[in-house]
């Protein structure tokens, strides 16, 4: 399978993990974890069916890889989310030394990896990755905003 097919299925699979947040009434955001060409973990929004404030989608696959490889450094793992992640799960990126991030959708409102912020150029964190934006951000973007205009 050539790279751009392989991005393109770790994103897929993120945005399956995104419908299950909106089927439960979550803000549909999907994260998966790669390292060494495997799904290593896959998560979404529980923050409200959790009552858990860091129940973002990134910030639950990147605990749930930790569990699984043993180790929560993560240096040679790509994080895949549907929606740029926010400041919050930056810093948990960070502290697990994701090497790369890529996201579909731009995040307007609270994007910390370019939109609002971009807390990669911030002396304020000791590590770097790799980030990557816009994979398949039309239909990222497009289960977000159908997401939000039922709720209107």
């Amino acid at each position: 399978m050539n790279w751009a097919a392989t991005e393109t299925k770790h994103m897929q699979f993120a945005l399956e993990q995104a419908a299950r947040s909106a089927a439960r009434g979550e803000v549909p955001v999907g994260a998966v974890v790669v390292a060494e060409d495997n799904v290593v973990a896959a998560a979404h929004n529980r923050s409200v069916s959790d009552a858990d404030p860091a129940g973002h989608a990134e910030v639950l696959a990147l605990r749930a890889a930790a569990g699984k490889l043993g180790n929560h450094r993560l240096t040679n793992a790509t994080l895949y989310v549907t929606r740029e992640p926010c400041v919050m799960c930056v810093g948990a990126i960070a502290q697990a030394r994701v090497g790369r991030v890529v996201f579909g959708a731009y995040d307007k409102k609270a994007g910390a990896l370019g939109s609002v912020e971009d807390l990669t150029a911030s002396r304020a964190l000791n590590h770097r990755f790799e980030v990557n934006g816009g994979l398949l951000a039309e239909e990222c973007g497009a289960l977000l905003k159908d997401f939000f205009a039922s709720r209107r």
